[in-house]
């Protein structure tokens, strides 16, 4: 975790004010792994009942782009490093443990979103909103976005399919939907 990134922050907040369990990894030390080095990952989440995760923190704006064009797309871009990152630390803790991609978009002052929409949280002074993806279900979808800078995207219509509110995967399926 990176304590001067505002959306990890926030995050963190989150997980704290719906008290849940949770480790946020130092960034600063690289983890060298049978002699490769592996992308670190942000947190490590103990859900309820059981519920085990290690996620990947990608701050994206709403709307995107330019202030004076703004873009309304849900950003879901991510390094090819941060995926197999977090598949291998996935596979490293356990068969219990999924690994997820967790999109916290800090959303512009023009956005308007219902009062009760899942994990809208609001910290200093700033909205966020909080959704997640499996890296399973993203690397299963995942569409080359730049063979330069090695970034994937998953297609509109994947990703409106595949995401959810962070708070369904932090909780067993029977009770997911339903608010902490």
């Amino acid at each position: 975790m990176d304590r001067s990134n505002h959306y990890e922050v926030a995050f963190e907040s989150y997980l704290q004010q719906h008290r849940l369990c949770y480790v946020a990894v130092d960034e600063t030390r690289r983890p060298l792994f049978e002699e490769t080095t592996l992308k670190s990952l942000d947190f490590i989440v103990y859900g309820r009942d059981g519920v085990r995760l290690v996620l990947d923190i990608k701050g994206r704006r709403f709307p995107a782009g330019p202030a004076q064009r703004p873009r309304r797309v849900w950003e879901c871009w991510s390094f090819r490093d941060d995926i197999d990152g977090l598949d291998r630390w996935a596979e490293l803790a356990g068969p219990s443990y999924r690994g997820l991609l967790v999109f916290a978009y800090h959303l512009g002052d023009n956005v308007e979103l219902p009062a009760d929409t899942p994990d809208l949280y609001a910290y200093r002074h700033r909205r966020y909103l909080f959704r997640a993806v499996t890296v399973e279900d993203y690397r299963e979808h995942m569409r080359v976005r730049s063979r330069r800078w090695n970034t994937v995207s998953l297609p509109r219509d994947c990703f409106r399919a595949v995401v959810r509110p962070f708070r369904d995967f932090a909780q067993p399926a029977e009770l997911q939907g339903v608010p902490f």
